[in-house]
């Protein structure tokens, strides 16, 4: 591609991402498609010449728009956001036409030494204590499995990456059944297992883990000639915000000498509001705590950035040193490639940069605290209504609810929930609570109106009745 045709064809691209985000309202959020309907749209082999721009451009137009799901509309209540707010989008623009390799402080000094700012930007905007440091990951998956790999060695003195794991003691991990299943990928990845991820039982309105059933299995585990390695807190669950208490966890791990994460990947945002910081209290106990700007704070994916207190530690478990690699007559660097399993890097500090200064916190802690209110409006309204009942509370934005039936409720709910998806003002999911379907609703869309979440209601009590009849 020329220059000029460069020029040409990002300056349409930039119009086209404009246009779109200001079309979603009159989209359907998710699309009307079948399986495989786009896979037959597409040509079964490459092309041999090479094909005009404005036919790849319109193909894209015609082919791939209508088949996605827009994770940007106004009206995407299901899962947990995937923002990109504009300015983040713009910073994107920047960082893929740079296409820079930032592994090494050498190959992006820029990119590395914005990432220890913004960290500890971030640090200071949850109200964490000094003392934490920290990596920008690709997701909370690569946080998690980083975190556990740590764990892991740290508890066999350091000899599991050289020995393996035959032979030796078996690690065990603790965690609720709230938390996300990256922490199920990161025990299987790890090689500990999903035999020694022991699930402790849950309680109260938050699920919290119950910390006497921890340390009780935790002495258990020691007194069978197990390993106790490590303990991961959720603050946020992905089905219904299970959060466990922190501080008590914390203590835990204290007493036995453990590792403690947090997972907080969605609901960390929301501590940048100090009214909702009791939420994860005991946090700055962590040996380590993964949150997602890409979640609700409105950083274009991928952007998961992971707090550290020894990040020494971490480089122990994950640097490899090749010559090649090694930056010399350079003292003092931070090579981030050795804190993350992946080697290569992306510059994912701009994009919080352009984030921060653009918003500024404030106006962020506005979006939030808006979307807790109307996920609570929202929830009292449906709990006003006598043919629905609200199964979970809402935790910060999330909530969960159901529509009574006198038949077959789980069949009823997943009828709803498809009947609510296939309308196309929004787009729900649903989740199970004690063995129970529940339909979760949460308000974390960088655009979302307090009009958006009325239409919500309408079309939720919509087509509940339209089932009903």
């Amino acid at each position: 591609m020329k220059n000029s045709d460069f020029r040409q064809w990002s300056r349409r691209a930039a119009d086209w991402g404009v246009d779109y985000r200001s079309s979603l309202r009159e989209r359907p959020v998710r699309p009307l498609v079948e399986p495989g309907d786009i896979f037959r749209s597409i040509e079964p082999s490459p092309p041999e010449a090479a094909e005009p721009m404005d036919k790849i451009f319109a193909d894209f137009e015609a082919k791939i728009v209508p088949g996605m799901t827009h994770w940007q509309h106004p009206r995407f209540f299901a899962y947990f956001p995937a923002n990109a707010a504009p300015v983040s989008v713009v910073a994107e623009y920047l960082v893929s036409a740079m296409a820079a390799q930032c592994m090494l402080w050498q190959t992006s000094p820029a990119a590395t030494e914005l990432e220890t700012r913004i960290v500890d930007w971030m640090r200071q905007a949850l109200g964490l204590p000094e003392g934490f440091s920290g990596v920008i990951q690709d997701s909370a998956s690569s946080a998690t499995l980083a975190a556990v790999l740590t764990m892991r060695e740290r508890a066999l003195d350091w000899q599991g990456n050289k020995q393996g794991l035959a032979g030796q003691k078996r690690p065990r991990i603790y965690s609720s059944d709230q938390v996300h299943t990256s922490i199920d990928r990161a025990i299987w990845v790890s090689g500990i297992g999903e035999d020694n991820l022991v699930r402790i039982p849950v309680t109260g309105r938050f699920r919290a883990m119950d910390t006497a059933a921890l340390e009780a299995a935790i002495v258990a585990d020691q007194a069978a000639g197990m390993l106790p390695a490590g303990i991961i807190a959720s603050v946020g669950g992905t089905s219904t915000g299970g959060t466990d208490n922190v501080a008590e966890v914390a203590a835990v791990a204290k007493r036995h000498g453990l590792y403690l994460h947090v997972d907080a990947a969605w609901a960390g945002s929301a501590m940048i509001c100090p009214e909702f910081r009791h939420f994860w209290a005991g946090a700055e106990q962590a040996d380590s705590i993964v949150f997602n700007p890409h979640k609700w704070l409105g950083a274009q994916f991928d952007c998961s950035m992971q707090f550290i207190r020894q990040p020494e530690d971490l480089v122990r478990t994950l640097a490899i040193k090749p010559e090649f690699l090694k930056t010399h007559g350079r003292d003092g660097i931070i090579n981030y490639s050795e804190w993350s399993v992946p080697l290569g890097r992306r510059f994912r500090a701009l994009k919080l940069w352009f984030l921060l200064r653009a918003h500024g916190l404030e106006a962020l802690r506005t979006m939030i605290r808006n979307h807790v209110a109307w996920s609570e409006g929202l929830a009292a309204r449906i709990a006003s209504e006598a043919d629905f009942e609200i199964v979970t509370e809402p935790m910060l934005s999330l909530f969960s609810f159901r529509h009574k039936t006198a038949g077959d409720a789980d069949d009823h709910n997943l009828r709803l929930v498809n009947a609510i998806n296939d309308d196309g003002r929004l787009y729900l999911t649903q989740t199970r609570v004690d063995g129970r379907v529940a339909i979760r609703f949460q308000v974390g869309q960088f655009e979302t109106t307090a009009e958006d979440v009325d239409t919500a209601f309408t079309v939720i009590c919509d087509c509940a009745r339209s089932l009903r009849n």
